[in-house]
């Protein structure tokens, strides 16, 4: 792992991305790393696009800015491939994960990404496991199995924990059936 790793998450408001960042940071802390997750975003409007940032690192982290050149690039909203240059300073050695159908060589044509394109139909994963396009967890496990930032038992474990109190058990066990399908679907 690099000295901090810094992934950048691009989605549009209410999709997921800010909890998705949030969740994984959150993980990691609990396996004793440092970390910092936030969110950017102007006039909160849901659809606006949105970014959210993780760093994650063995040593403490004294950046306090947003990500400008991460090493991984997750896209929540495939229609943000078209219209937002998501793959500005991401690392020749890194990896975009996108959420999409089309074809990896579409998605490096649209975005003229040269390194790691890996895609995942979230959306599909969503709707089957959650009955609607709630994309944010099942992206979580593509980023997990690119990466291998945390220990998935772990990752699966905060994601629970998380989500219990809110969403109550059986919406907790659907997000992570989703969770784990995309992790166990994604070709990293």
């Amino acid at each position: 792992m690099a000295s901090i790793l810094e992934i950048r998450f691009h989605g549009r408001g209410g999709q997921g991305a800010k909890t998705a960042a949030a969740l994984l940071a959150e993980a990691a802390l609990e396996q004793g790393k440092f970390v910092q997750s936030f969110p950017e975003y102007g006039a909160e409007r849901q659809g606006a696009p949105v970014k959210a940032f993780v760093r994650i690192s063995d040593e403490p982290i004294t950046i306090h800015t947003s990500i400008k050149n991460p090493h991984i690039v997750v896209v929540v909203d495939p229609t943000l491939v078209k219209s937002v240059p998501v793959a500005d300073g991401l690392d020749k050695g890194g990896a975009l994960v996108v959420n999409t159908t089309d074809p990896v060589d579409f998605i490096r044509e649209k975005t003229g990404y040269l390194g790691k394109i890996v895609t995942i139909d979230a959306t599909k994963i969503a709707i089957e496991e959650l009955g609607k396009p709630v994309t944010n967890t099942a992206m979580l496990g593509a980023v997990q199995k690119v990466s291998n930032i945390v220990n998935i038992e772990v990752l699966k474990d905060y994601t629970t924990k998380h989500f219990i109190h809110k969403l109550g058990e059986e919406l907790t066990r659907r997000n992570i059936n989703a969770l784990m399908r995309a992790y166990n679907e994604v070709q990293a």
